[in-house]
């Protein structure tokens, strides 16, 4: 980019246009933001302040949201889905000075929240306080035998499995060769099985026990969490898939979300339903195609048979 991007104390707003052509089955859209580095050298393992874009694997299909912070990538929580089919569209995110986010795909908003909540960047504020031990007489179990159930007289006649009425010695056994024949086992369907008593409430439960919290030392706030560290100066799109044929298009950086909507207004607003009614003229034909083709494949299939 011709100039480096920072952001602090202003939004910083990113949007992307992704069509994924080809039908995504496994692979990525997304693009990374990176600090200034030799881009002849860009790989997967780049540094990056966002990665931020569609991703697909099997049947997780969800738009990644990636900070780095602190030299260590932070996945986001949410696995918000993008739309599935063959259209482009536009994601953007809002990251404020407040430390809150937003995440638009077409102009339309899916995910918000606070960095600090949908992010590992920080320590857990508490921990469980490590000398905090469960009391001795603590009741955690729920339920408990009920003691007024008791098991009836004649539970315990029946055996599990009764000889084969039906069975009969073969005609060709040989006690001599064979041994002596025993009648096959079978179920016995008069079986109750092991007696067990009714299960009741039990009186004396005192809930999961779990340790109390106590602040955690190891914590340290942040009020710049969505600071960029390191200005960003180039954007990179690490291509992994297995079909190709996505495409990028209309990458927008900048600090207003009006500002950016303005471009987007003007692109991708201005081409998705003359793109939508291609699509479906592309589908018409193919299917009109296709019941052409059934007579044809239906006379080879007669042919075959006779």
């Amino acid at each position: 980019m011709p100039e480096e991007v920072t952001n602090e104390n202003k939004e910083f707003v990113v949007s992307v246009s992704v069509k994924h052509e080809q039908g995504l089955d496994c692979g990525g859209g997304y693009i990374k933001l990176t600090p200034a580095m030799d881009p002849t050298k860009f790989n997967g393992d780049s540094e990056y302040h966002l990665m931020f874009g569609p991703d697909q694997c099997g049947s997780s299909r969800r738009v990644h949201a990636i900070f780095n912070y602190k030299g260590e990538n932070r996945l986001w929580k949410k696995e918000p889905r993008y739309p599935d089919d063959k259209l482009t569209h536009v994601y953007t995110l809002r990251v404020k000075p407040d430390n809150t986010y937003e995440m638009y795909i077409d102009q339309e908003l899916k995910e918000s929240g606070n960095l600090e909540d949908d992010w590992k960047l920080l320590e857990d504020k508490e921990i469980n306080d490590p000398e905090d031990k469960k009391p001795a007489d603590w009741v955690d179990e729920a339920e408990m035998n009920d003691p007024e159930d008791t098991k009836p007289e004649d539970w315990d006649t029946e055996a599990a499995e009764v000889a084969d009425p039906d069975a009969k010695k073969p005609d060709d056994w040989d006690d001599a060769d064979d041994g002596e024949w025993e009648v096959p086992m079978i179920p016995n369907p008069k079986y109750k099985g092991e007696w067990k008593a009714r299960r009741i409430p039990n009186p004396a439960y005192k809930g999961v026990w779990a340790p109390k919290k106590i602040a955690n030392p190891s914590y340290a706030a942040d009020d710049k969490l969505y600071m960029i560290r390191k200005p960003i100066k180039h954007v990179g799109i690490d291509v992994w898939q297995v079909k190709s044929g996505s495409i990028f298009d209309n990458i927008i950086i900048g600090d207003s979300l009006e500002d950016v909507n303005a471009i987007v207004d003007k692109t991708w607003k201005a081409t998705i339903d003359a793109e939508k009614k291609a699509q479906e003229a592309v589908t018409k034909k193919a299917e009109e195609e296709a019941k052409k083709d059934e007579p044809a494949a239906e006379a080879t299939e007669e042919n075959e048979d006779l």
